[in-house]
């Protein structure tokens, strides 16, 4: 077996254990002399279930082209999220355009609080407790991109306790989670 052909089956052993959720599928149509083309567009969120998760964005004049094209964007824009356990440290509020997205950290029991597109995403990044508001804008686009604004707040219970001036071990006994050795 040589290297590459090594390396192929490596990436695509990591890949197999990702998560792909199609949030969105618009069918869009251009006017033209004959008729109406139409093509469409998909929203797909990749992640691993541990705390990383992409969003990307397809598009392509048949619906598994567009959600392949849109997957192999999101892998490529994956990124690491803190995470406590099963839920997020703090609340963080996210804003694109018209669409603001709050999500709060909630106690083991409470599930996913929210609708449909921010499910996905937490689905995808492993969160398995949060209660989200999607606030003004009901536009998929504009909510995924808010959620991932809201995400890229997020901070570690360290710094966010530390920030506050608090200790890191009230953040963890609220969330009834231990926290990591060597955390503290």
């Amino acid at each position: 077996m040589s290297k590459v052909t090594r390396g192929n089956k490596r990436r695509e052993e990591e890949e197999s254990n990702l998560i792909e959720k199609v949030v969105y599928i618009n069918r869009v149509a251009k006017v033209v002399k004959g008729g109406r083309r139409f093509s469409f567009s998909a929203i797909v969120v990749v992640g691993d279930g541990q705390g990383s998760v992409g969003v990307g964005f397809g598009k392509a004049n048949e619906v598994p082209e567009a959600i392949r094209k849109g997957t192999e964007k999101a892998r490529k824009a994956m990124k690491q999220y803190p995470l406590v356990g099963s839920t997020i440290a703090h609340t963080v509020q996210g804003e694109f355009g018209a669409g603001t997205v709050l999500l709060k950290p909630a106690h083991p029991g409470t599930g996913v609080i929210a609708g449909p597109v921010i499910r996905a995403i937490m689905e995808a990044l492993g969160v398995k407790n949060v209660l989200s508001k999607s606030l003004r804008s009901s536009n998929p686009h504009n909510v995924v991109r808010a959620a991932f604004e809201g995400l890229d707040q997020l901070e570690s219970v360290e710094q966010y306790a530390s920030r506050l001036g608090r200790s890191a071990e009230e953040f963890y006994a609220d969330y009834s989670v231990r926290a990591p050795v060597g955390a503290m």
